[in-house]
């Protein structure tokens, strides 16, 4: 068996080099890091944990939204600095801070994730709205599904959580131009989801007034221009690394392997 975090890839040619393989285990929720096709064909299953993150990514979700909304890192590295900023008028013109009460959130993946980051804003008095390719009872729960360009128009703020998709960002900039003026963008998902040069472009013109991002196109992060803008609350995928998830990811992966030799 082969155990892999969702940063080493598995190609065809280092599955050709490991004839004896028989099992690729990723301790992640997906698995695009492994040739699964290729892996499939040569008759090796390939096993992620879908649930061990959903608790601790939604409220990482939710925490970036906060965060974009009230910047209490700019805040407190300015008291660290013995800075006081606490003038209204200076901080609305230059960190201005907006109440996510009665806004609307636009979720895109209405998966395990997304479901559960649609419950924690329903508790904070968001109206949530979700476009998901396939409907479930859960998701009709928490979230009033609409079509994309729908979510796209009405959402003051926007997470992504659905999993890679082939043809390119689900945010781009023909995506970006349909959306509200001073929409948030939050993105915990995959980095491959948000076209980082439109986003910057959005950022820049106003037309997005703020992200908050943990996941990157590249890994670590190369466009110093996004992640050093100040309207973007940036971290290094982390979501999912809290302690409790760490241990659920170990022994579920252990109960993966086993299942397989019985």
């Amino acid at each position: 068996e082969i155990v892999i975090i969702n940063k080493t890839p598995i190609s065809k040619e280092t599955i050709d080099k490991c004839p004896n393989i028989k099992t690729i285990a990723v301790l992640a929720t997906g698995y695009n890091v492994v040739d699964y096709e290729y892996a499939k064909s040569k008759g090796i299953p390939v096993q992620n944990v879908p649930v061990y993150g959903t608790d601790n990514v939604s409220q990482f979700a939710v925490s970036l939204l906060m965060e974009v909304c009230s910047h209490i890192g700019h805040h407190n590295e300015s008291v660290h600095k013995g800075e006081w900023a606490s003038n209204a008028d200076w901080c609305y013109w230059h960190y201005p801070m907006i109440e996510v009460s009665g806004k609307t959130a636009g979720i895109i993946g209405l998966g395990r994730i997304g479901v559960n980051t649609a419950k924690i804003l329903k508790a904070m008095n968001v109206n949530v709205i979700a476009y998901d390719a396939f409907q479930s009872e859960a998701g009709k729960q928490v979230a009033t599904y609409v079509e994309l360009d729908e979510l796209l128009a009405k959402s003051d703020f926007i997470s992504v959580h659905a999993p890679a998709v082939d043809g390119g960002a689900l945010i781009n900039a023909e995506t970006i131009a349909k959306m509200k003026d001073g929409v948030t963008i939050i993105n915990t998902s995959r980095g491959t989801n948000v076209d980082e040069a439109a986003l910057l472009a959005g950022l820049e013109s106003g037309k997005v007034r703020s992200a908050g991002l943990d996941v990157y196109a590249d890994e670590p992060a190369t466009n110093k221009a996004l992640y050093s803008h100040p309207m973007v609350s940036c971290t290094p995928h982390i979501g999912a690394a809290t302690k409790e998830a760490q241990k659920r990811i170990g022994a579920e992966i252990v109960e993966i392997i086993e299942s397989f030799g019985k």
